[in-house]
């Protein structure tokens, strides 16, 4: 599928990949590239992971991950899983009895490791459980984590290595007619990453989960994702994404949204287009962007929005986006709608009056398209 065909400079095809469903989210298949996070409270204290799993959701989270490490956290999940509006993952390691325990406590996917879930016949009885219970399940590949024969093998981790593993996992469960999965091959490493999943979407038609795992911080987790995350989602690989951050899980949903919208590949909310600033500046933008970013949170339908300090580039940004505002002279701006422009404000009032434009025209696209069902 091409994605921006009446501009073919910008168009993005993506790989053809089977489909299989978590819950009631689709991966694969042709649809929609969903946006994943993983939470970091105690899963024992279901309340407090309630309202996390609730706050990823509000911010566009499709589907969370929650750690299922112990049998107390497995008899918490079912609480979540009910309490949760996104189908909720669990993240099983080392302890397979912690996957049959998610499984029925409602859990939508199972995430298990090649590296350390044990043995085909462990295997086996989690695949049992998945069937009865309706659950997906991702194979979960980490450099960091890889079989002991395989390093043995290959001395270190490396693409081939990281595939090898997971094609060793798919075949334990195709042995056991299971089918309703999709693999990922993570590393901190951007380099190991791209390489490994470029070499995983030639080999199979599984839908691919994409991350660079323990990417970092807020800024540097950023930055490493949206270069390994980006670049392959151009080449027109990943069903399923998860940035991965030491920040709140709420920050991840963010930046996977960002990264996908910068590719056109999903729309919500505003996208704000906005200057860096500089001398010409008619007022504030840094604080004008920070304040609109805020009160904008709400919006959940899909437009766009340029704030520019002057006159340069303002009217150009403008003519592209659904509301605009550049600065002028003399403490006042112009405000521009659907290219053309509308009225001036004064820079004192220009947060709220362009609030109020974004609302109307987030009303206005949303009614146009009841309209047209």
């Amino acid at each position: 599928m091409s994605i921006n065909e009446v501009r073919p400079w910008r168009s993005i095809y993506r790989r053809e990949s089977r489909q299989v469903m978590v819950g009631n989210v689709p991966v694969g298949g042709g649809a929609p590239i969903s946006v994943q996070t993983m939470t970091n409270t105690a899963t024992t204290d279901a309340k407090a992971t309630i309202e996390q799993v609730l706050r990823c959701a509000e911010a566009g989270a499709d589907i969370v991950r929650v750690s299922v490490p112990d049998e107390a956290s497995s008899k918490a999940l079912k609480e979540i899983v009910r309490e949760s509006p996104v189908p909720i993952v669990a993240d099983i390691h080392f302890h397979y009895k912690r996957a049959l325990e998610s499984a029925e406590a409602g859990a939508a996917c199972l995430r298990i490791n090649p590296g350390n879930i044990g043995d085909s016949a462990r295997v086996k009885e989690v695949v049992r459980a998945a069937k009865d219970h309706g659950c997906s399940i991702r194979i979960g590949v980490n450099a960091g984590s890889l079989e002991k024969h395989l390093l043995e093998k290959y001395r270190e981790p490396c693409p081939e290595a990281m595939v090898e593993s997971g094609f060793d996992h798919i075949k334990l469960l195709q042995d056991n007619d299971f089918h309703e999965f999709k693999i990922s091959c993570k590393a901190s490493d951007v380099f190991l990453s791209a390489a490994a999943y470029q070499q995983l979407a030639d080999a199979t038609d599984a839908p691919i989960h994409l991350g660079i795992t323990e990417a970092g911080g807020l800024t540097s987790g950023t930055i490493k994702s949206a270069i390994g995350l980006g670049n392959l989602l151009w080449m027109g690989i990943g069903d399923t994404i998860r940035v991965s951050l030491s920040a709140d899980p709420v920050e991840e949903v963010k930046v996977g949204y960002e990264i996908l919208k910068s590719l056109g590949l999903r729309h919500r909310g505003v996208n704000i287009i906005s200057c860096p600033s500089c001398a010409r500046q008619g007022f504030d933008v840094i604080k004008t962007v920070e304040a609109l970013e805020k009160r904008l949170e709400h919006i959940k339908t899909p437009m766009s929005l340029s704030i520019i300090g002057c006159v340069v580039n303002g009217p150009g940004e403008a003519l592209m986006t659904d509301v605009g505002f550049t600065g002028g002279g003399a403490g006042h701006g112009m405000v521009y709608l659907a290219g053309k422009q509308d009225h001036k404000i004064s820079n004192d009032e220009m947060v709220e009056k362009i609030v109020e434009q974004v609302e109307a025209k987030a009303a206005e696209i949303e009614a146009k398209a009841e309209a047209a069902e």
